[in-house]
């Protein structure tokens, strides 16, 4: 097995979005959670995104793990390796962004990394280095309140020099407008001065083409999902992916079983579409601070959802209000809020799985991670989309035979999103 493009993802649900968006730009794609055992096989693929939990752990470890990552992907034969971010940058001070950048970037034997978290189609634009969300500076959007990484800043140069060793640049969107030329022509320049990270600006996807097209000839790339658009296309038009495209009807065949979904995400997106699952189907939402009290919580949960699910779907959410959970943070600290909530869901999940659930939504960056972390799946094939970055995931090589999942990220997906995702999994 030979691939054209390397991912590391830092979290689940981000690499279901990239492995998503190239599998629709013609990439036909696997998404592996961590590295495999080597006896696992894989299918025949253009591309790998490897997922990771990565962005909130620290620096040093975020570092480990990537640099563990791009290794395997050389060896499959990537020529270029996209380290895949959020969209919302959202990140600390002390990285990981940054430092992990910059250990890929060393890897590989230095040169300038494009770095843009911008995909405009879901509402995500750079200009003038500024990250807007849905037309809204970060710091004025809802991720000010993010439960772990609570952004202040829009000024992604500012974000981004805070976690690095060195100056970072910006590559304009005057620059981009005026072709791959002109964008080679400002690294060129940015290499001369010794910086080694640019921030490039994107509003429209004619302009992450042009970036996909100048990063496919560097050997490694930090972005979301947006950048691995422009990296798709540009080895679409290379001529080098010969498979006619890639297909998700073999993802989506029927696993039977029964269905359920898991939140953790304490997002306004996320808490919106709970409210609109509650009129179709039960939803059962646990008390936090119960959760950080001892296992009463999460056995309760778990007796509420047998005594239900073989009538129909149910949802079993941890999500709150961000006042609720920084109320929480307070008393309890932010590690401890956030590993209680992740086990919790984590286990109610695999408890459901164990009670006949094949086809599962699990809502939550970190809930995710640690939901298919505990359900120990060691890769997914692609399937069609759901809503913009978030596919239909079909297991590969899992213990408990083969399962359907959705791993949305927080923010995503339309308000009936969960009735949408448990109809598109037979």
């Amino acid at each position: 097995m030979a691939i054209f493009l390397g991912s590391i993802a830092d979290d689940y649900t981000g690499a279901s979005d990239l492995a998503n968006t190239l599998t629709k730009n013609g990439l036909r794609t696997v998404q592996t959670v961590g590295i495999p055992d080597p006896a696992l096989a894989l299918p025949d693929v253009d591309a790998v995104v490897v997922s990771l939990k990565i962005r909130s752990v620290p620096a040093s470890d975020a570092v480990t793990a990537a640099a563990s990552a791009e290794r395997w992907l050389r060896q499959l034969g990537a020529g270029h390796v996209l380290y895949k971010i959020c969209s919302t940058f959202d990140s600390t001070d002390a990285g990981n962004i940054g430092p992990v950048t910059e250990a890929l970037s060393d890897a590989a034997g230095g040169g300038v990394v494009l770095v843009t978290p911008a995909f405009p189609e879901t509402g995500r634009t750079v200009y003038l280095g500024h990250l807007f969300v849905g037309g809204q500076p970060l710091n004025e959007s809802p991720l000010k309140d993010h439960p772990l990484n609570p952004m202040h800043d829009a000024n992604l140069v500012r974000v981004l020099t805070r976690q690095s060793r060195n100056v970072v640049g910006l590559i304009d969107l005057t620059t981009i407008a005026a072709g791959p030329g002109a964008v080679k022509a400002r690294l060129d320049s940015f290499r001369t001065a010794g910086i080694t990270a640019v921030i490039a600006d994107a509003i429209f996807e004619r302009d992450l083409e042009t970036l996909g097209e100048v990063a496919l000839e560097t050997p490694v790339s930090t972005g979301a999902s947006g950048l691995g658009l422009g990296l798709a296309r540009a080895l679409v038009r290379s001529g080098r992916i010969s498979s006619g495209g890639a297909t998700t009807t073999d993802a989506i065949r029927p696993v039977g079983g029964l269905s359920a979904v898991v939140a953790g995400s304490c997002s306004k997106a996320t808490l919106h579409q709970l409210d609109i699952a509650e009129r179709s189907m039960p939803v059962l939402r646990l008390d936090p601070e119960r959760l950080l009290a001892g296992p009463d919580e999460i056995a309760a949960a778990i007796s509420w959802a047998g005594d239900r699910i073989s009538a129909g779907p149910v949802v079993v959410a941890a999500s709150a209000a961000p006042e609720t959970v920084s109320r929480l943070q307070s008393l309890y600290g932010r590690e401890a809020t956030g590993h209680a909530i992740e086990t919790a869901t984590s286990i109610i999940a695999t408890e459901l799985v164990e009670r006949g659930v094949r086809r599962l939504v699990v809502a939550g960056g970190e809930t995710s991670g640690a939901a298919v972390d505990r359900l120990a799946i060691p890769a997914f094939l692609i399937g069609p989309e759901i809503a913009p970055g978030v596919p239909v995931l079909r297991t590969v090589g899992n213990a408990q035979g083969d399962m359907l999942l959705a791993l949305k990220s927080g923010n995503f997906g339309g308000e009936d999103f969960f009735a949408a995702a448990l109809a598109m999994m037979h």
